[in-house]
């Protein structure tokens, strides 16, 4: 019955059987382990018989089982027999300790089993899931293309390359294939560099039939001469299998999957040509979306850039520059605006997210503002009239249908307004939800600044916003900043110290600021205006303080002559301002209160300004053809460019704007100095009104 059994077991089993003596040769060997050579292996070592990957590790695990460790299961090694030709193959093997009278150990019994496929196809299925779970989870098409060959080298290949298709990589709609031969493909890789494929190769098939290439490659292999730097690629790692995968979608073509296995590796066969499909269509469609990204990203920033500012305006006393750092955030935005009186706004500000529907409520925010600066609103009472702006937009989101994707979306801003007077050195500003400026004095120390923070725009809180109000020096130096440069303390430091040189120009500073972001931040959006303080030149104004009587406006048309004529303006020019000076010192007579003060200022418009302490504002009317008055204010809007009147503590002042003309020449006729540019002042505050006897 022992005989049998043991003939049986060796005849008939399914795995390949090895009897081995304590010294570890062959005795006895069955069919499976290899048929034609059974005799021929009898005397030899195991580790002989099979070319182990490790045979010193193989023989140190059997002399383990004869010693009485225990038996081993199933253990997987590489190697292959070794008068079969070919590549390595994976074995599973059992070892098993034969025992004689008394425990003796007489050898081993050793059952191995050929598991080349079944690792094959594990390896397969580990290498897809490595695929599913690295491949998708970014929308930058570089980051999922390196995620791709990461997940498979070096357990599927021993080199991988991805090449996109370049107007892909900048959100263009793919081609549809066949892949023309003067399409660019890019690699997806540090070194970045382009190519065209050249028709007689297994790439140019791939993407103009949509269909994988499987190649065997030898140094004889023909299409090498049309590639060169293929064929450098292939000689320099050693390359023996190639496939070669379109990453296509829709029937569109995407890019283009290179696999090459090296060395001793076993060469690609046609399952592995289906895996390398499944994987180059969840790349081709992780890719794709990033594309869509990427164009919806290129949209937002477009429309960004669009409702920025387009140039530095000059402004009157300031010196501004400013830095947009690009991110994904679509919503940063700054601005300088103009105000009457020679005073600038300064504004920074941002709305939460990404896309194009950020950047479209940034600039709908931007335009409040512009709107808003025309009527010298103090900043807190601009930032609440913005935020019910704010309000409304947010009600409308909120009234979109449930199947928008806007609907469930949360709306949330960011804004700083600040208003500078170069006649008083101040600057009166209001925050909500946004840092306040960094204020550097022109000696480059720090200067304090609480600014009250009130909510952010879209914020449900109801808080009132609350100003602050600083005297600066000439010459100082404000950062305003969105919350991305500014998130803590440690930035405001870091930006000060940037901004300790004061005589570095603005463009150097603000790049000193970025080039003092920590290593490996990177903001996804962010936005930097530089503002350096300064006053008006003594000779580019004049005031006056008037008295409160009937000959005030014969007076002042004198004065405005007077001094207009000194700074060169031609005649119809000073004969309009006559009029309009005329017009609003008659009404500020008549309908104000004293003290009464005229001011000129000449800049690239010339600008009047009447002020006197009354709170009452004068209202445009449209005079019937009978009436004897009411015209005064429809004279001025027609002789002036802008007109207008704000109101302070003190009282309300009337002002006007009128563009100057472009000298005729090189100077005015007569006089022998450019034509606007002024005569050396003459200090007339306080002084005697010419014509008029002194003490009158």
């Amino acid at each position: 019955m022992d005989t049998a059994l043991l003939d049986t077991l060796f005849a008939q089993s399914a795995v390949g059987l090895v009897v081995l003596d304590p010294d570890l040769r062959v005795v006895r060997a069955n069919s499976l382990v290899d048929a034609a050579h059974v005799q021929e292996m009898i005397g030899d070592h195991f580790t002989d018989v099979y070319r182990l990957d490790r045979p010193d590790l193989a023989d140190e695990v059997l002399r383990g089982v004869l010693a009485g460790e225990g038996p081993v299961h199933g253990r997987l090694v590489r190697g292959r027999l070794r008068r079969l030709p070919g590549a390595d193959r994976s074995f599973k093997v059992s070892a098993y300790r034969l025992d004689g009278p008394g425990d003796r150990p007489l050898g081993l019994l050793a059952a191995v089993v050929d598991v080349t496929e079944r690792e094959r196809a594990r390896c397969r299925e580990e290498c897809l899931a490595a695929v599913r779970e690295a491949v998708g989870g970014s929308l930058d098409v570089a980051e999922t293309c390196r995620a791709l060959v990461g997940a498979l080298v070096p357990e599927f290949a021993d080199l991988a390359v991805v090449e996109v298709v370049d107007d892909v990589l900048r959100g263009a709609e793919p081609p549809v294939g066949p892949l023309g031969p003067d399409v660019p493909l890019r690699r997806a890789d540090p070194d970045g560099g382009t190519r065209h494929l050249s028709f007689r190769t297994p790439y140019a098939l791939a993407v103009s039939d949509l269909r994988p290439r499987l190649v065997q490659l030898t140094p004889d292999t023909a299409w090498l001469d049309a590639d060169p730097d293929s064929a450098r690629l292939i000689r320099s790692a050693g390359a023996h299998s190639l496939i070669a995968v379109p990453l296509t979608l829709r029937g569109a073509v995407l890019g283009l999957l290179s696999l090459y296995r090296c060395g001793d590796t076993e060469p690609y066969d046609e399952h592995d040509v289906s895996l390398a499909r499944t994987a180059a269509t969840r790349t081709a469609l992780s890719i794709d979306n990033a594309r869509r990204y990427e164009r919806d990203h290129v949209i937002a920033s477009t429309v960004q850039r669009r409702l920025l500012p387009q140039y530095d305006g000059d402004q009157a006393a300031v010196e501004t520059a400013h830095v947009l750092l690009p991110g994904r955030d679509s919503g940063c935005w700054f601005d300088t605006i103009a105000l009457s009186g020679a005073r600038t706004a300064l504004v920074v500000g941002s709305v939460a997210g990404q896309g194009l529907q950020t950047a479209i409520a940034m600039g709908q925010l931007r335009t409040v503002i512009q709107a808003l600066a025309g009527l010298d609103l103090e900043p807190d009472e601009m930032l609440a009239r913005l935020n019910d702006t704010a309000e409304r937009l947010a009600v409308e989101r909120a009234a979109l249908p449930r199947a928008d994707a806007l609907h469930d979306e949360p709306l949330a801003a960011a804004c700083v307004y600040a208003v500078y007077d170069p006649f008083t050195r101040t600057c009166t500003l209001a925050r909500a939800g946004n840092p306040a400026p960094v204020v550097v004095a022109p000696d480059g120390s720090a200067r304090p600044l609480d600014v009250p923070e009130g909510p952010g725009l879209f914020s449900a809180d109801s808080a009132p916003f609350a100003t602050a109000t600083l005297i600066l020096e000439e010459g100082s130096l404000l950062a305003f900043c969105t919350d991305a440069l500014l998130p803590d303390a440690d930035a405001a430091a870091r930006i000060r110290e940037a901004l300790a040189e004061p005589g570095r120009g603005l463009p150097e500073l603000c790049d000193a600021v970025v080039y003092g972001l920590p290593a490996g931040s990177r903001p996804d959006g962010a936005a930097l205006l530089l503002v350096r303080t300064g006053t008006v030149p003594a000779n580019r104004v004049a005031t006056w303080d008037l008295p409160h009587d009937r000959t005030t406006p014969a007076t002042a048309r004198v004065l405005v002559r007077d001094r207009l004529q000194g700074w060169n303006l031609d005649e119809d020019t000073i004969d309009a301002t006559e009029l309009i000076v005329s017009e609003l010192v008659t009404n500020a007579d008549r309908y104000g209160t004293p003290p009464l003060r005229l001011r000129l200022l000449l800049g690239a418009t010339l600008t009047c300004e009447v002020h006197d302490s009354s709170e009452v504002a004068p209202h445009l009317r449209h005079a019937r053809t009978a009436d004897e008055g009411g015209r005064g204010l429809f004279i001025v809007s027609q002789l002036a460019t802008h007109w207008g009147t704000r109101h302070g503590p003190q009282g309300k002042t009337l002002w006007t704007e009128q563009d100057l003309p472009a000298p005729p020449g090189p100077t005015s006729a007569g006089r022998g100095r450019p034509a606007g540019e002024p005569d050396p002042p003459a200090d007339r505050r306080g002084g005697e009104v010419p014509g008029r006897p002194p003490g009158e």
